[in-house]
Formats: structure tokens, sequence, C-alpha cells
């Protein structure tokens, strides 16, 4: 799977990024282009350390066994659920979120291994730098997919 600590990867990424506009339309779910920003950014800020929310019940329970949902090439449904914790639904500001994702993507990227948090996953525990950054791949993927880039 793609990681974005490989320059071709990253560079994939912010591409698609920069062709986002305030006027992107989403091809399925009920977040705007900035809400999506916000909650990729969201979920970045976990990645790098910066937010470090606490295992939940349901993934202590069960995380390590889908795990391997995470961590393979299939990409995430359409509507899948997301944890209330990334959920954004108030409005955000376009030029905001945009600064805010791409920073956070390539201090997280550019960082490598060193960037990336040891605390684990809130939902699917403990991930090594090389899964954090195959998961951020995919996330993103996922998003940016979304709003057809």
């Amino acid at each position: 799977m793609k990681d974005v600590f490989q320059p071709e990867t990253l560079n994939e990424i912010l591409s698609r990024i920069e062709t986002l506009t305030p006027n992107t339309q989403r091809l399925w779910g009920k977040m705007d282009v900035a809400q999506m920003m916000a909650h990729c950014s969201e979920v970045l800020k976990v990645a790098v350390g910066d937010e470090k929310p606490r295992r939940t019940f349901i993934g202590k329970m069960i995380g390590r066994f889908v795990k391997p949902i995470l961590m393979n090439e299939k990409p995430f449904g359409k509507n899948s659920p997301t944890d209330a914790t990334f959920k954004i639904v108030d409005a955000k500001n376009f030029a905001s979120e945009k600064e805010v994702l791409i920073g956070l993507l390539k201090r997280f990227a550019m960082g490598g291994k060193s960037s990336v948090t040891t605390h684990p996953h809130p939902f699917f525990g403990q991930l090594t730098p090389a899964e954090w950054s195959s998961a951020t791949y995919k996330h993103l993927n996922h998003h940016l997919q979304q709003f057809g880039c």
C-alpha cells in the first residue's frame, strides 16, 4: 500500500488537495469540502501526537481484529462510519482548513518515523510509523475520492 513517507506519494496527495476549491462538490457523504479537510486534519493531529484521544471501548474489544481492514489495499467503503470525535458538523473556512491540512500532512510526512505518535490509535490500538503512514494515505485517498480528486 502507498504511504505518505514516500515523496512521490506525498506529492500526489498534495497535488490532489491543491485541486480542491470551495465549490468542489462531494460525491457521497454529508461533509462539504472544508469540513472534510477539517476532519482529515483532526485525524492527522492524532497521528502526529497533538491530540491523544483515549482508546474507545469498542476499539479495545475489536480494534485488533478489524485492523487488517485498515492495513489492506481495499479502499474504505462509501459512507463508512466515523467516530463521533472526528465528525465535523459546523461550518469551516475553506482556505484556513486547506492550509492547516497541508501543514499537518507535510509535518507528518517530512518528519518521517520520528514525527509519528507512539500513543495508540483510539480504535485500532498501537500502530507502527509505517502503519500510521499507510493508514494516513488510505484515509486521505478515501476523502479525496469523495470529492472527485
